[in-house]
């Protein structure tokens, strides 16, 4: 049916792809392309959560794009089977009450379900549903487990070998945008019904995957429930996952192979960008776009549309005294960085952030800046777990050389750590951009920029408290480091953000709107990025993106 006439239950229809109209006018060519594909590998479209339209959206466009190109697609849709998952969000469902209740589904399932069935009935591909592979023994079996298992071995309960209670737990703190359960009231009931989902979930992939071969499988976020038990499962018999989100450059999305990005990318061999081709063009397009960062005109994820770059007036504020070297501390949202990032030198954020104050306090001769990461207030899900809260319980009162700028404050990132000796990191991939520019990064947890040969990494405490010994640096980092982590930037930016070429950025939510107006668009040998993305997914070749080739083309 057309756009104007989804119906009411189908969520944000205004921004998504009408294939049912699309189609029915090119019925012929859609046909066709169907029946020649049905002798290609078997690719599973693992959505499972409709209702999350930015999300859905693309992977229904690749469902198409894929059958294009010869592969046999399935797809895999939620039908209100799971008593809480991904789409359980604490700003639409602020009562945990409801989980607790199995009451979701009067609440998000039938939009949800909607909204999946408008994107991927119209295919016409092989669609499946969750709850009809799994039986009402299974459900019982589920249920039961999930409060069988002691609470203190939750997080690390296996089922079969799949880490069902690492991806339970996972979802319950992203539900709670918190770092821990212990002061949520319903933590434990929550965090059994994310189990209950998890278990579900394996069980039904496993059936899936018994009635059919997969040859490679792709889906968003690849972590929490249900998505990070998906790749588990399939990772288990043999099918090549990909795992992709929304990147920060309009119109780009990442992509990665066996794993979400967050974990991929702190190991990616430096061979990938370290020998790339190098000159001045290059280095002038990355050293432009570095700089539209401070703003965000060219990316749809950003956090102030018009920071503050007066320093003058910041250090005033803050009560800087400009005689004495500054240090700078860039955080991450508690939950974000217990989640997306492993401890190395600290066991958590919030431990690092506080070992790194008590050091500070020892140094007078030093001032640290710590900048809170303006997503806790800004974010697409708000933290329910302030670090400065988190701070004032330990410091009731900070020494006079730490200073704080709170998330809220509109104070560019940028401009305060420009002014700084050095910085001291966990997870932000801020550091990419600070050394880019010549500043000396301390990485203290699993941050992307770790290993790249361009800053000073800490594996331990030890580690980490003998680096500070050596501030101030009272030095930027030397030309050949500079060109180094320019390089890397370049690649992180540029090659591993692939573009689309028909999205359309929008005001609204989902952020883009595919202009798709025949199949002709999604071709091969149309959109480049496309391209590459779907040769990624049938036959494992690199998401490297060859943005050298296309300078200046898709700057943003």
């Amino acid at each position: 049916m057309p756009i104007g006439s989804v119906s009411h239950k189908v969520e944000h229809g205004e921004n998504l792809p009408d294939w049912g109209t699309l189609l029915r006018k090119e019925s012929l060519a859609w046909s066709k392309a169907k029946e020649n594909a049905q002798n290609g590998p078997n690719v599973l479209i693992a959505t499972t959560v409709g209702g999350f339209a930015a999300l859905s959206s693309l992977e229904s466009l690749l469902a198409v794009a894929l059958t294009l190109r010869g592969a046999r697609v399935h797809t895999l849709l939620c039908d209100a089977v799971l008593p809480t998952c991904l789409r359980v969000e604490y700003p639409t469902i602020p009562d945990p009450q409801v989980i607790a209740d199995y009451g979701i589904q009067g609440r998000l399932c039938d939009a949800c379900q909607q909204t999946g069935q408008y994107l991927f009935a119209p295919l016409g591909l092989h669609n499946h549903k969750l709850g009809d592979l799994i039986d009402s023994a299974a459900r019982q079996r589920a249920k039961n487990l999930a409060l069988e298992v002691p609470l203190e071995q939750l997080p690390d309960f296996h089922l079969d070998g799949i880490a069902v209670g690492e991806h339970a737990y996972a979802g319950a703190l992203r539900y709670f945008a918190s770092g821990n359960l212990e002061h949520e009231p319903l933590g434990e009931v929550v965090v059994r019904r994310y189990l209950e989902a998890a278990i579900l979930t394996a069980e039904g992939v496993n059936q899936l995957t018994r009635q059919y071969q997969f040859s490679s499988s792709c889906f968003n976020h690849g972590i929490y429930c249900p998505q990070g038990v998906v790749g588990e499962v399939l990772r288990k018999v043999g099918t090549r996952v990909v795992n992709w989100n929304i990147a920060y450059r309009k119109k780009c999305f990442i992509f990665s192979h066996d794993d979400t990005y967050h974990h991929t990318l702190l190991d990616e061999p430096v061979e990938a960008w370290e020998t790339m081709p190098w000159n001045d063009a290059l280095e002038a397009e990355i050293t432009e776009y570095l700089r539209s960062r401070w703003q965000g005109t060219n990316d749809w994820i950003w956090f102030h549309d018009k920071p503050d770059e007066q320093f003058d007036k910041i250090a005033d504020e803050l009560g800087l005294d400009r005689s004495k070297p500054i240090i700078g501390m860039l955080t991450n949202v508690m939950w974000d960085a217990q989640l997306h990032y492993h401890a190395n030198a600290f066991p958590s954020m919030l431990s690092w952030v506080l070992d790194t104050i008590e050091y500070f306090a020892q140094r007078p001769d030093l001032q640290l800046v710590i900048r809170i990461h303006p997503a806790e207030v800004r974010g697409t899900l708000p933290s329910r777990q302030p670090l400065l809260k988190e701070i004032c319980k330990v410091w009731h009162e900070l020494p006079p050389n730490v200073k704080v700028i709170p998330p809220e404050s509109t104070v560019s990132t940028y401009a305060v750590m420009e002014r700084c000796d050095s910085v001291l990191i966990y997870g932000t991939k801020t550091g990419v951009e600070l050394t880019s520019i010549g500043i000396p990064v301390i990485v203290a947890g699993e941050a992307w920029i770790r290993n790249k040969g361009v800053t000073m990494d800490a594996s331990t405490r030890d580690e980490y408290i003998g680096i500070l010994n050596s501030l101030p640096l009272g030095k930027r980092l030397d030309a050949e480091t500079r060109l180094r982590a320019l390089k890397y930037a370049y690649h992180f930016f540029y090659r591993r953000m692939i573009p689309f070429g028909f999205m359309e950025p929008t005001d609204a939510w989902p952020p883009y709107r595919p202009a798709i107006k025949s199949l002709e668009q999604l071709m091969p040998g149309v959109d480049p990025g496309l391209d590459l993305i779907c040769d990624g997914i049938i036959n494992g070749t690199p998401f490297v993106y060859p943005a050298e080739r296309f300078l200046g083309v898709q700057n943003g």
